[in-house]
């Protein structure tokens, strides 16, 4: 290929080709006819001698060229855009914005509580709306402007969003503090004839992954109640003899009237991540939400980023 024929608004055209593998919703991404980018499409393919995209019952369908070429090409443009839009043009103190952010319960004590108290500060006219994280709706609400961001575990990300990794959680034990059997070194045996409290997503669920662990030791947990949700766990273990399993971020600040120990067992934990679509890409006050997230779970201090984004 030819260096000095490349075009970069041929490049820009490609990259609205491959996300939405439509020229009919390239064009209007892109504010131009049909015919037009039907042109820059022919272009690209004698630049590219490949195809790219291939009439497909619905829209088109990408080359494998054309999927090798996306990633590198988002990140070049991504780099160029930043170079002309900055941050700077975006005055958070000022802003008048509703943002709509798409979680689990667990998400919005760890992640959207600091939030919207962080936002009362430096952003004031900046609102946050809270739904439910629903992953097999996710796409579609944020393509129509439903939901402005989805925080998430990175592997239930639907693939044409992008995401960024957060922060890798972990799982500690809970009990109220003057609890007659909990104690910062438990044996499996001691854990497993605690009075557990689980949750199940799905509801009514009184088994998870630990007590397969404890199974391969000839070990069953005495499981009394499983919630719905992680939020009232907290509250009911400090007012009883149970305990549970939470992810640590749960409870990073209520220390006061529990007791917080490391489980005898090894178990799983989860990463959590920030999902968004294209059309947010490139939005400065979204930009500026999703870099204060980032600075909340500790990503980006004093200006460096240790996070990674998927283009």
């Amino acid at each position: 290929m030819d260096g000095k024929r490349i075009d970069l608004n041929l490049l820009v055209t490609l990259e609205a080709l491959l996300i939405e593998q439509n020229v009919t919703k390239a064009a209007a991404r892109l504010h131009l006819t049909q015919p037009a980018v039907s042109t820059q499409l022919s272009r690209l393919r004698t630049l590219f001698d490949d195809p790219l995209l291939i009439p497909a019952q619905r829209g088109m369908t990408p080359t494998a060229k054309a999927i090798e070429l996306l990633a590198p090409l988002r990140q070049a443009l991504d780099q160029l855009r930043a170079t002309v839009v900055t941050h700077g043009d975006f005055d958070p103190r000022k802003a008048k914005l509703t943002v709509a952010i798409a979680c689990t319960d667990y998400a919005q004590k760890a992640l959207i509580e600091p939030l919207a108290i962080e936002l009362r500060d430096k952003a004031p006219g900046i609102r946050v709306a809270v739904r439910n994280l629903d992953l097999s709706l996710l796409e579609a609400q944020m393509a129509r402007g439903d939901v402005d961001l989805g925080l998430m575990r990175p592997e239930d990300t639907p693939p044409n969003l992008r995401m960024r990794h957060l922060f890798d959680e972990q799982y500690v034990l809970i009990g109220r503090r003057a609890h007659p059997r909990l104690r910062r070194k438990l044996t499996a045996e001691e854990f497993a004839k605690l009075e557990h409290v689980v949750v199940s997503l799905r509801g009514g669920e009184f088994a998870t992954p630990v007590d397969k662990t404890l199974a391969t030791l000839g070990l069953k947990r005495n499981v009394v109640l499983s919630a719905a949700s992680f939020l009232f766990i907290p509250e009911i273990v400090a007012n009883s003899n149970f305990v549970a399993l939470v992810p640590a971020r749960l409870v990073s600040h209520r220390t006061g009237r529990l007791k917080v120990v490391s489980c005898p067992l090894p178990v799983e934990g989860f990463a959590m991540g920030m999902a968004w679509h294209e059309r947010n890409h490139g939005h400065g006050g979204h930009r500026w939400i999703r870099h204060l997230i980032a600075s909340l779970v500790g990503l980006e201090t004093s200006g460096r980023k240790r996070g990674t984004a998927r283009p």
